[in-house]
């Protein structure tokens, strides 16, 4: 099954063009950017205020939550005050349990939402088992449930977002496909198979979760899936439920850049516990990374190659084990490390000790686990070992960017124990002087750092002789001269370093004059892209160590590895929150809630903790959650111990206390230190 043209170059995948009132979603348009409001939607005025803000914000489609009839026939109200004040923006109406409310809302609206698992489907959580012959019954009771809508919105030129999330599959699903990506896709598309049946096409399709692999890996299976039954859907990006500030930034780039990298992706909704105004700027600069790669890919033939990666199943990477020392390994059985551009040169030691001791001291659990330096010319050699001897006493190891001028014979000397702890990264050498790299690191303790590039031309033997002292990097600092993209070229490395060795790969981002696709000095464009290239790759499975240089801030580069790494779910290193982002259901004051819950427990390393508005998608999104807040009646909180609720209707003045009652009696808690 394919899900892209190809998985080295960005090669938009061709759809249909589906119109939601006057915006063309699919097809040639651009990326389209949409966002949600977050008031009651009864209170009209409210309602329609942030309309209009998001819309002068440049959201160009507005939804609306409509759980209950009185909030569905609230939307004509607001369709009417929002076409006075000029505001034209289509409105997509959001619903999920009720059929008689989405009958009263595509009568107002452009556009309507149904959930699959909520639509027309008890929510009981219980497992049944399934005959052919009953599984069939079920699949003929949506067809008559939701058929009214199909043939409504097909009358009125409504266009329908067939919208599954993780976290609201039916009971059906789940027993017969579990809480699966797989069963994520098969949820969207006995729903399109309907709308299908009845000569309906104004179809987009979204499969939504909160964990970023969870969500790639349903969008490329819904759109395999979509191929093999000739479908061409517009696709609309999200992760739900990612958080607030940098975290849910960080997330939301993951999952939704990744499927634009290769392609994927039509509409775009980034979610944060925030005004939801915020949310705009961040999806048009996540969608300005793709549209400038789509618009400048060089290509003729797509590109294909053999990729050993299952796009589907996320698995890591095999490589061979690596010490670092202080038994510190590059191993695929534990996460990947983390290395910290210090750019400094080698004959700077006491600056790089003293930045070490000032980020250990501030960033106590997240440590520079080996360090980036740079020996720039041969008069540097002679003062080396003690200069390398101070900046190990300070971490495990060092990659030495080595410059051109230098010889590989030039460093036979140096020292056993210092070699053992220092990879050289010769990235000037022509590919005719790596072979004599690859002797140094064959006759002595050094280890060696090559890049796509020098290991492109060289025979396989050469590096099999060094294979356990050899990592291999790819190109993420500029447009690849060839015709793949960053994440393609780290790729195609991965394969042709699974033929016959299994050496660790870096991922190395680049300082900002170079990398940046977009050429700006942006601090959010710059971690948006940061998260994307980064990871893209951690969820393919590629990556052993990473780093990301910051050259007017080289210490903020260390946390924001370790958060890409959270985010992308390749390595824990504080809490895990999972917050939506709000919307008329919500029954309290999610974003105060959610910073004092961030400010109390952010702490607590590898808890994992679910803040949820309402229980629309709370059980299942928060189903691997550890503990969960969720909203149980207005004001009033419901404490969730995994999918086990603990205490209900906490009052919300007292909820985050109780929570960390709820956590310290199942023995997670920890004091903060100071």
């Amino acid at each position: 099954m394919n899900y892209t043209e190809s998985r080295s170059q960005s090669i938009r995948r061709k759809t249909r063009e589906v119109m939601v009132g006057t915006i063309g979603v699919g097809g040639s348009n651009r990326i389209r950017i949409q966002s949600m409001t977050t008031t009651d939607t009864c209170d009209v005025d409210a309602t329609v205020a942030q309309s209009i803000a998001l819309a002068k914000a440049g959201c160009e489609i507005i939804r609306v939550t409509a759980p209950n009839m009185a909030a569905a026939r609230a939307l004509k109200d607001i369709r009417e005050k929002l076409n006075a004040a000029g505001v034209r923006n289509p409105l997509v109406a959001d619903i999920h349990f009720l059929p008689a409310a989405a009958m009263e809302a595509v009568e107002h609206v452009e556009k309507v939402r149904v959930n699959p698992g909520n639509y027309a489907d008890k929510k009981l959580f219980k497992e049944h088992e399934y005959t052919d012959a009953q599984y069939k019954e079920e699949l003929e009771r949506l067809h008559e449930a939701f058929s009214p809508l199909v043939l409504r919105a097909k009358e009125l030129g409504r266009s329908l977002r067939i919208g599954t999330n993780h976290g609201s599959l039916s009971d059906r699903i789940l027993s017969c496909y579990g809480d699966t990506p797989l069963g994520m896709v098969e949820s969207a598309l006995e729903f399109v198979r309907i709308c299908e049946s009845h000569g309906f096409h104004d179809i987009i399709l979204s499969l939504k979760a909160s964990n970023p692999k969870v969500m790639i890996q349903a969008y490329r299976l819904a759109v395999a899936k979509m191929t093999e039954e000739k479908m061409d859907y517009p696709l609309h990006l999200g992760v739900t439920e990612a958080g607030d500030g940098e975290d849910g930034r960080i997330k939301s780039a993951i999952g939704i850049g990744s499927l634009l990298y290769d392609g994927v992706g039509d509409t775009i909704r980034v979610s944060l516990t925030e005004d939801p105004v915020n949310e705009i700027p961040v999806a048009y600069q996540i969608a300005e990374i793709a549209e400038r790669l789509w618009a400048g890919a060089q290509y003729g033939e797509p590109e294909r190659f053999h990729d050993g990666i299952d796009p589907f199943c996320f698995k890591r990477r095999n490589i061979i084990e690596m010490d670092l020392a202080n038994a510190c390994l590059v191993s695929d059985a534990l996460p990947p490390r983390v290395v910290l551009p210090l750019n400094k040169k080698i004959t700077d030691a006491e600056a790089c000790v003293a930045m070490l001791d000032a980020l250990a001291r501030q960033f106590r659990d997240n440590a520079a686990e080996a360090v980036l330096l740079r020996l720039e010319d041969a008069g540097e050699i002679d003062g080396m070992e003690a200069h390398l001897g101070k900046i190990l006493s300070r971490t495990n190891a060092v990659f030495l960017h080595i410059g051109g001028s230098i010889k590989a014979v030039q460093l036979r000397t140096i020292n056993e124990m210092i070699a053992s702890r220092v990879i050289l990264v010769p990235e000037q050498a022509g590919t005719e002087a790596v072979p004599e790299w690859l002797r140094l690191a064959q006759e002595t303790a050094c280890r060696i750092a090559l890049s796509f590039e020098q290991i492109t031309h060289l025979d396989d033997t050469a590096i099999w002789d060094v294979e356990k002292k050899l990592v291999a990097y790819g190109s993420t600092e500029r447009f690849f001269p060839h015709k793949q993209h960053p994440v393609g070229c780290y790729r195609i490395l991965a394969e042709k370093l699974k033929k016959d060795f299994n050496t660790p790969v870096p991922i190395w981002l680049r300082a900002r004059k170079e990398s940046m696709i977009l050429a700006s000095d942006n601090n959010e464009q710059c971690l948006l892209e940061d998260a994307i290239l980064l990871g893209s790759l951690l969820c393919d499975g590629i990556g052993d160590l990473v780093s990301i240089e910051n050259e007017k801030d080289p210490a903020m580069a260390l946390p924001l590895a370790y958060n890409i790494l959270q985010g992308a779910g390749a390595r824990v290193s504080k809490t895990e929150f999972i917050s939506c982002p709000s919307c008329g259901r919500t029954l309290f004051d999610i974003q105060s809630a959610t910073k004092i819950i961030r400010e109390q427990t952010g702490h607590l390393k590898g808890v994992k903790i679910a803040i949820m508005g309402c229980i629309v998608n709370g059980l299942g999104e928060m189903a691997d959650a550890d503990f969960g807040y969720v909203g149980g009646a207005p004001r009033k909180i419901n404490l969730y111990v995994g999918k086990k609720i603990a205490k209900v209707g906490v009052p919300q003045e007292r909820a985050v206390d109780e929570l960390i009652a709820v956590i310290k009696e199942h023995g997670r808690w920890q004091e903060k230190q100071s």
